[in-house]
């Protein structure tokens, strides 16, 4: 059993990282149109090689983990990522020729992806690993609140930041030095004591759900994790071909980089405020229809946010009130499938490194298949965000058919087992 203050460690690491790598993952591609003039197809075929190295660091990274312990893949973690931030940040400094600047960023990108992924899987496995029930639903809404708000924050801040202080100090300088400050806090910790040999804790924890919530369907809670871990990189895929498409939407809607991060942070904040709804109401644990209703949701709100501009006879407030809406709707939904995700998993699965570490896999697949699509569609259209919306929105929808294959699958199998 990991000590109490190790705990309340992991959740300030947590809120931590969310900020430094939202200032950077979600910024990058400002950058990246700013420096060399990329637009809305290259931003996506960039986001597809971080999606594919995600897949596999991953699993790499949970199991690391798991063999030689939690706090020691975080220190791997936060130390290769403040080296390759703060090195990205001093290519400025030192006058590469651009030319030669870009692969560069490139390789940055890959290896800062590769080490973020031997702090997510573990941190998830570090906060939850060991606990009771009761104590594990409890420690899983804070740590949904904390990584949730606290990248809300940096997204929403981030615009302002990056008009006052520069770009490269916000998405290269000022991450490194707060993942550097996230590794001497690892050491520290690591010192104080209440460490396991091993990333694995003894498991002393129960079902979240209670019996009665795990029969209100007709279908095993077993069906409900699998489709749930369908659904969430479906979630992925409309967020992630949704973030390197946002620069070409602020250039539409004529917003500088500041009102860019305010006004395009808002389904940010509703994912934050769904997660604390979601934490303290169970009525949607083990029903279908919330589920399937959130993965429907979730495909009209990501299709609106990017085809309101081009709906006809609309104003310009009246864009805005749609995109704004479509955010809310969008944040609610992705809010829903993340959790279901995330507590079926500790329901049904384990909580070890290694499930961590194929949890965040599956994220990758999201990561990397949707700016796939979408760069695809890119070549067809260059410059248009609306090819790429219409390509993602039908590979979802391929995705809720295979929901409901599941869905269909499972009650059947129900019937037969009665």
């Amino acid at each position: 059993m990991y000590a109490k203050r190790i705990k309340v460690g992991a959740f300030v690491l947590e809120g931590l990282n969310a900020v430094s790598t939202t200032l950077y993952f979600y910024f990058v591609f400002w950058f990246l149109k700013a420096e060399f003039g990329f637009g809305s197809r290259e931003n996506l075929l960039w986001a597809v090689g971080y999606g594919g190295v995600y897949v596999v660091a991953s699993i790499q990274g949970g199991r690391f983990g798991q063999r030689f312990g939690y706090l020691r893949a975080l220190k791997v973690g936060f130390l290769g990522m403040a080296v390759t931030l703060l090195a990205g940040w001093w290519l400025n400094r030192a006058d590469v020729v651009r030319s030669v600047e870009m692969p560069l960023q490139g390789v940055i990108l890959g290896l800062t992806t590769i080490a973020i992924c031997f702090t997510w899987p573990n941190l998830e496995a570090l906060v939850s690993e060991g606990e009771p029930g009761p104590r594990l639903q409890k420690y899983i809404g804070i740590y949904n609140l904390v990584w949730s708000g606290a990248g809300s924050a940096a997204f929403f801040a981030g615009g302002a930041m990056i008009e006052k202080l520069g770009l490269r100090t916000v998405i290269f300088l000022i991450p490194g030095l707060m993942i550097a400050g996230q590794f001497c806090l690892v050491l520290w910790l690591e010192r104080g004591g209440g460490v396991p040999a091993s990333g694995a804790a003894p498991a002393a924890h129960g079902t979240l759900a209670s019996e009665s919530e795990r029969h209100r369907s007709r279908v095993s809670p077993k069906t409900f994790l699998r489709m749930a871990w369908l659904a969430n990189p479906c979630a992925y895929v409309a967020i992630n071909t949704a973030i390197p498409l946002i620069p070409t939407l602020a250039e539409r809607l004529s917003l500088d980089a500041s009102m860019a991060g305010f006004f395009c942070s808002i389904w940010l904040f509703v994912r934050t405020a769904t997660f604390v709804g979601l934490w303290h109401w169970s009525g949607w644990h083990y029903r279908f229809r919330w589920l399937a209703g959130a993965f429907l949701g979730m495909i009209v709100g990501f299709l609106f946010i990017f085809l309101a501009s081009s709906l006809p006879g609309l104003s310009r407030p009246g864009v805005f009130l749609v995109v704004t809406v479509a955010q809310v709707v969008f944040g609610i939904c992705i809010g829903l499938i993340y959790y279901s995700s995330l507590y079926y998993s500790m329901d049904v699965g384990d909580t070890k490194g290694d499930h961590g570490g194929i949890h965040e896999a599956a994220i990758g697949v999201g990561l990397l298949g949707g700016p796939l699509v979408g760069g695809v569609a890119q070549w067809f259209r260059p410059g248009s965000t609306s090819v790429a919306a219409w390509a993602v929105s039908g590979v979802l929808l391929v995705g809720f058919g295979v929901l409901w294959k599941l869905w269909r699958r499972g009650v059947r199998e129900g019937e037969s087992e009665r």
